[in-house]
């Protein structure tokens, strides 16, 4: 027997459940725990490593239940491994989303399904909820990251044309893509997935997505009209002056390398501003190509068809997901199926595309495409396992697996029960609690991801939710949006806001200071909008 499984058969036989009042009892482990989510938001705060504290915490939490060196050593590994297994598929999502958009890229589909909106935009006004419509469809389905360069390069120099300043479509841009679009993950479900399984309820994803994508539209509705109006009085008349005094000022690639000596010493733990300034950099062309490149013609006749067969197809996916919601009876998908059926429909689609392009090379460059993705998947999601593993280590359903207990066997649910035992501290209030979590998730975005802090606004979700009379897929959703509204791009300069200042050659921080009134009363509304809906 491996020493975790003898301390687990001690624990079970002598120790009891319950203390003094009917309350949980707890012990050393759970101070540890506790210490452990502390040690982690102090680092996400001081913009510090968070991969660091997450593999010691877990190392400590498992030394101080099991008192086995090797034990806690392997629970290192049992915890990423856990967490892998739990979130491949939406590793996996993201590949293969990525990988069609490769695919478009190479065929010049992507910049040919945005190019018809140019002739929209009339002036300044209309322009900017242009680029947030576009931001916002674009980066639903293929995320802020690849969705900002396509955006800057094909409709950037025609909102400027019409008159608006380039502060308000950075203003647009990071609204739409990096907060209401992300903040939601309605297509691809990396959020909702993460968040759902922190909070013990991975079959209720759905019901996360549906909530997030609701918030996220109350909050992207409030900033996006508290945003226009705060650039309103800048937008001038349309003119051809406008874009060249734009271009005339510093090239893209100096806007972006100020923006990179403005904030690299405050990037924090996530590799998602530093993949978004990659991103940026590598499409990257001098101001004056702008337009002419989005203009430029494909000669291949599979260019306009796949412009026009990509959106419909995910138009009807999202049709296909959201009328059984409307109408009763009618059969919805269930758990990961969603997430499972944009992926499938991705690859059949890249498939196309690289075949269209590439003929009998297809063979190899679809393969190409495919590690790509991977490679891009594993890099804007990669650290999120180890800090995952850890807080899974506080959930009863994983917590046995990371430790190494038998399969038929519980493991502790460390963070339930110091809940339980500090139950009669917690305000029975859903707003108080509500608007906690979406405290929590906005600190946990400090660091400048909107992805790491998942965990932990998950695991409170499922642990506060019963204790104060709210459903934890309603905290989860809550949780969600304070994460990545702050951390996803809006609120944070370190964060991938950095990509949409450098393309659109403004300071980054002037960008943050005009979204953060915005932002947050729109996360204020949406937190009380989700108390009295659910």
């Amino acid at each position: 027997m491996t020493p975790a499984i003898i301390v687990y058969e001690i624990v079970r036989e002598h120790s009891n459940p319950e203390g003094k009042n009917g309350m949980a009892s707890i012990g050393a482990v759970h101070y540890v725990y506790l210490l452990g989510v502390a040690a982690i938001i102090l680092s996400m705060i001081l913009r510090a490593n968070v991969v660091v504290p997450a593999i010691l915490a877990t190392f400590a939490v498992a030394l101080t239940w099991s008192g086995s060196l090797i034990g806690a050593t392997i629970s290192i590994f049992n915890g990423s491994l856990v967490a892998a297994k739990e979130l491949f598929s939406i590793f996996l999502v993201i590949a293969l989303m990525t990988s069609l958009l490769n695919a478009l890229r190479a065929l010049g589909a992507d910049q040919r399904m945005v190019q018809p909106f140019r002739r929209v935009m009339t002036n300044g006004h209309i322009a900017f909820f242009v680029l947030a419509a576009m931001t916002y469809v674009i980066s639903l389905f293929f995320w802020p990251t690849p969705a900002v360069p396509l955006v800057a390069a094909t409709l950037l120099p025609a909102a400027i044309v019409a008159g608006l300043p380039a502060i308000g479509a950075a203003v647009a841009i990071a609204i739409a893509g990096q907060g209401m679009a992300l903040s939601s993950d309605y297509v691809i479900r990396v959020a909702p997935g993460i968040s759902a399984r922190a909070a013990g309820i991975p079959e209720l994803a759905g019901v996360v997505a549906d909530k997030a994508l609701i918030l996220s539209l109350v909050t992207g509705a409030v900033a996006l009209t508290l945003g226009y109006l705060a650039i309103r009085k800048r937008i001038a008349r349309p003119s051809e002056q406008h874009l060249v005094a734009w271009q005339s000022g510093a090239t893209l690639g100096e806007s972006l390398a100020e923006q990179r000596e403005e904030i690299a010493p405050n990037i924090g733990s996530f590799d998602k501003s530093v993949i978004a300034l990659q991103a940026a950099e590598g499409a990257a062309v001098p101001a004056e190509s702008l337009s002419a490149a989005a203009a430029a013609p494909s000669r291949s006749p599979w260019t306009n068809r796949m412009a026009i067969l990509t959106p419909i197809v995910f138009g009807l996916l999202i049709l296909f997901m959201l009328v059984p919601k409307v109408i009763p009876g009618l059969a919805e998908l269930k758990g990961g199926d969603a997430a499972a059926l944009v992926g499938g429909t991705a690859a059949l689609l890249m498939l196309v595309a690289t075949f269209a392009a590439d003929g009998p090379k297809a063979m190899h460059t679809t393969a190409d495409h495919i590690i790509d993705g991977l490679v891009f998947s594993f890099r804007a999601m990669g650290t999120v396992l180890p800090i995952a593993g850890f807080f899974f280590l506080g959930a009863a359903e994983f917590s046995g697996a990371i430790l190494g207990l038998p399969s038929s066997a519980r493991g502790p649910d460390l963070l339930f029960e110091v809940i339980r035992s500090m139950e009669h501290l917690i305000p029975h209030s859903p707003t108080v609690v509500a608007f906690a979590v979406m405290i929590v998730g906005m600190i946990t975005g400090i660091d400048g991801s909107g992805f790491a802090g998942l965990p932990l606004t998950g695991a409170l979700a499922g642990a506060l939710g019963p204790v104060a009379g709210i459903e934890p897929t309603t905290l989860a959703a809550v949780g969600q949006m304070g994460a990545v509204w702050t951390g996803g791009g809006t609120l944070i300069a370190w964060s991938s806001l950095i990509a949409v200042a450098g393309f659109a050659r403004v300071p980054v921080l002037d960008a943050v200071r005009i979204l953060f009134l915005p932002v947050v009363a729109g996360l204020v509304l949406s937190t009380i909008v989700a108390v009295v809906l659910w």
